[in-house]
């Protein structure tokens, strides 16, 4: 199991301080490894197979397959992969990255924005589900990224570009915008349990979606859907976007849910828990001030100064809801959150904000860490925080003041890390 996660913490590490945030962030992206995750709930003993206290006979199935879609899709799959061994029959896997995947055929879509990629990769995956009958048993890993990464038919993607370019500005949250996703498409909102009728269907969910709504993760292929299409509209109406979508209703009989099974495997209270354990071993008192922040980068951060007591660890998970009205800036909203910290933290407080997945948005970062030491250097440079705040462009300035967080993609996501220490 891999124990270290973060690759520059010598040059990050410069105060004890930083040095326990680092520890303390490895511990939460330990805790959310794909791997040992599946492995802890998939085992196969002779002809039977468990899954999370599920019992199979495997003698009533004639195929075995995968179908695979997320940021974790491919740690998943070759998991699965050694799991199940020559009783897995194939199937197909879409992810951001390449895996050297055998017998599941894996495709590399984009993400956040959808492309012809992930049409092409979906359109593989509808095929093979369509195309499953009663005795065959389906695994489906689905994974955060998914919403963007799966999108059948051709006009899902269209219509999910100009979504995902209008949401970007309203600040709205994921959950909101994946009320929108299900309802122009043929397999979000259950409709992959549809298309996979009557086929019995293992999904195992690794939830990107903040406090644990497994539902919600890809925008919920797998699960029944109580939202409608007047709930889509009304999501639209809230933000005044008036771009043209072809709203559809998602599956309403339960038949296709029959024999689906649910699994849920990761989410960012695991993560919490794991980051708060380690930072009372390193003799901190905790807080963790919950698992769905997702409030404006500024407020979030002054939550936490409010919050803040001596000696103290504070965590949340989360999105910070960022609306971006100027193009041009390079990083994600970690790195925004983290030097936006700088304007509200004290010479006390060390701040970090990280994706647990180790990629801000498309930089090459997680996301980053500050404490006063980053105005010293940002002075030394010649940096102007409100500069970069205001142009969106935080990465150039994190670079200089040696503040990002590299820690490579971590075959995992469960939305983000934000932890600050008061000494």
């Amino acid at each position: 199991m891999k124990q270290e996660y973060i690759q520059n913490k010598e040059i990050l590490g410069r105060t004890k301080e930083r040095k326990d945030i680092i520890t303390i962030l490895d511990a939460g992206f330990a805790s959310i490894n794909t791997e040992n995750a599946i492995r802890n709930l998939v085992r196969i003993d002779g002809e039977t197979l468990h899954v999370d206290g599920h019992i199979f006979d495997l003698n009533k199935y004639k195929n075995i397959y995968c179908i695979a879609f997320g940021k974790a899709s491919g740690d998943a799959v070759l998991t699965l992969e050694k799991v199940l061994g020559a009783r897995l029959s194939g199937g197909v896997a879409l992810d951001k990255s390449e895996y050297p995947t055998q017998l599941v055929k894996l495709y590399r879509g984009t993400h956040p924005r959808p492309s012809d990629d992930n049409v092409k990769a979906s359109g593989e995956i509808f095929k093979l589900a369509e195309g499953l009958g009663e005795d065959d048993l389906a695994f489906v890993v689905v994974s955060g990224g998914g919403s963007s990464l799966l999108c059948w038919p051709e006009s899902e993607c269209q219509q999910g570009l100009v979504l995902y370019e209008a949401f970007l500005k309203t600040g709205g949250t994921v959950r909101e915008m994946n009320t929108i996703r299900k309802h122009i498409s043929s397999l979000k909102g259950g409709g992959l349990a549809k298309t996979l009728y009557p086929a019995t269907v293992i999904s195992l969910v690794l939830c990107d979606v903040s406090g644990g709504y497994y539902e919600d993760v890809a925008s919920g292929p797998t699960y029944y859907d109580t939202s409608t299409v007047e709930d889509a509209q009304k999501v639209l109406q809230k933000y005044n976007l008036t771009i043209p979508l072809y709203l559809n209703e998602t599956p309403k009989d339960k038949k296709y849910f029959e024999k689906v099974y649910n699994i849920p495997v990761l989410s960012n209270v695991i993560a919490l828990d794991a980051m708060e354990k380690k930072a009372r071993e390193l003799g901190y008192a905790t807080k963790i001030l919950g698992a769905e922040m997702y409030d404006a980068p500024e407020q979030a951060i002054q939550i936490f100064t409010s919050k803040a007591d001596n000696n103290t660890v504070l965590l949340a998970g989360g999105e910070p809801s960022l609306a971006v009205t100027k193009k041009g800036g390079s990083g994600g909203r970690n790195e925004m959150t983290t030097l936006m910290a700088l304007k509200y933290i004290t010479e006390h407080d060390t701040f970090s904000s990280c994706a647990s997945d180790g990629i801000d948005n498309q930089s090459l970062y997680a996301g980053g860490i500050v404490d006063k030491t980053s105005l010293t250097k940002a002075q030394d440079c010649g940096l102007n925080l409100d500069h970069s705040l205001s142009e969106f462009d935080p990465e150039p300035f994190l670079l200089k003041t040696e503040d990002v967080v590299l820690t490579g993609e971590t075959g995992s996501n469960v939305s983000d890390f934000l932890v600050m220490i008061r000494k």
